[in-house]
């Protein structure tokens, strides 16, 4: 008798890490593991979203700006240029501050995209949500808005889409016209999302003498936010030397009054009198980066007075992220 030869099961071809698409959580793995995407590739998904880049903007042009457009800037745009150029069809890349009825991004009708940066993200690396929202949106079909969603784990970065060496110059605008070309023929939901916005809108202005410094108009008084790059401790010690020496204000009547954390950078507030206006900080803020050039520059230990005034300050911050 010839000999039976074993049965074999052939094996389904099992798709690479990489090609494994994001699901909902208690979903077939697409994998055909037979398990759960969460108890499968979805563990890596999760922990990936659990763990907070807290620099996410670091290594792109215009770092601080990019944080002063997430947390401080109400409606502000800037062209970003890609690293392999603008697909064809696709005559420019925008980012803005806020998009209508809070879309993540546009693909307008004449194929140039708007991409939102204050939207909620859903993992802790703001850097790669935007670039996977960015990525989607180069593919839309024009005149669409693109929806939010989970990024894949192992996606890109905008550190891997943008052009390290091209510029990033934001343009603050006075309200979000900018949303639509021509704001009379929007749909009723954008016109309304418009007016909401545009009542909202803090008046904001950029100043020009020094980096990513925000004059902003609150109905008591005025504010001047300023995001440094400078690490938080040594930023921290030239600010206290400062003020203990009594050299920490913008001009009469101004008061350096704390300070933000944000996306790992720190941003001293002064606050204005209402009737202080961003032009008339521009000297007194040139001149203070002066002085807070050669504080950053000292490595002699704090005195009594500068520990006091750094403990003031640092009881002051707050953490906006």
């Amino acid at each position: 008798m010839a000999k039976k030869r074993p049965q074999t099961t052939a094996r389904r071809p099992q798709p690479s890490d990489a090609e494994i698409p994001v699901v909902g959580a208690r979903e077939p793995c697409p994998c055909n593991s037979g398990r759960r995407y969460k108890a499968c590739h979805g563990r890596a998904a999760a922990q990936a979203a659990a763990e907070l880049v807290h620099r996410p903007f670091e290594g792109l042009a215009g770092e601080c700006d990019w944080v002063a457009l997430r947390e401080l800037v109400p409606a502000a745009t800037v062209e970003l240029p890609l690293k392999d150029g603008l697909p064809e069809g696709v005559p420019s890349v925008t980012l803005a501050t806020v998009l209508p009825m809070a879309w993540p991004a546009l693909r307008r009708e004449d194929g140039s995209v708007l991409l939102g940066l204050q939207n909620d993200t859903s993992s802790g690396d703001i850097s790669r949500d935007l670039a996977d929202t960015l990525q989607r949106a180069l593919e839309a079909q024009p005149g669409t808005p693109v929806q939010g969603r989970r990024a894949p784990a192992d996606g890109p970065r905008l550190q891997d889409l943008l052009d390290p060496e091209g510029a990033f110059e934001p343009v603050v605008h006075d309200g979000f016209e900018f949303w639509v070309p021509d704001a009379e023929n929007a749909t009723p939901e954008v016109t309304a999302s418009l007016e909401r916005a545009n009542a909202a809108a803090i008046p904001t202005v950029k100043l020009t003498g020094v980096d990513s410094a925000y004059w902003c108009e609150t109905p008591d008084k005025n504010h001047l936010r300023w995001v440094m790059p400078h690490s938080e401790e040594r930023l921290l010690d030239a600010l206290a030397r400062l003020h203990a020496a009594g050299r920490s204000s913008l001009g009469e009547g101004t008061r350096l009054v704390g300070s933000f954390r944000a996306h790992g950078l720190t941003v001293p507030v002064w606050d204005l009198p209402s009737g202080v206006g961003a032009q008339d900080v521009e000297k007194p803020a040139a001149e203070f980066a002066e002085r807070l050039a050669t504080a950053l520059a000292s490595d002699a230990p704090l005195t009594p007075d500068e520990r006091r005034a750094r403990g003031g300050l640092t009881n002051r911050q707050v953490t906006l992220s």
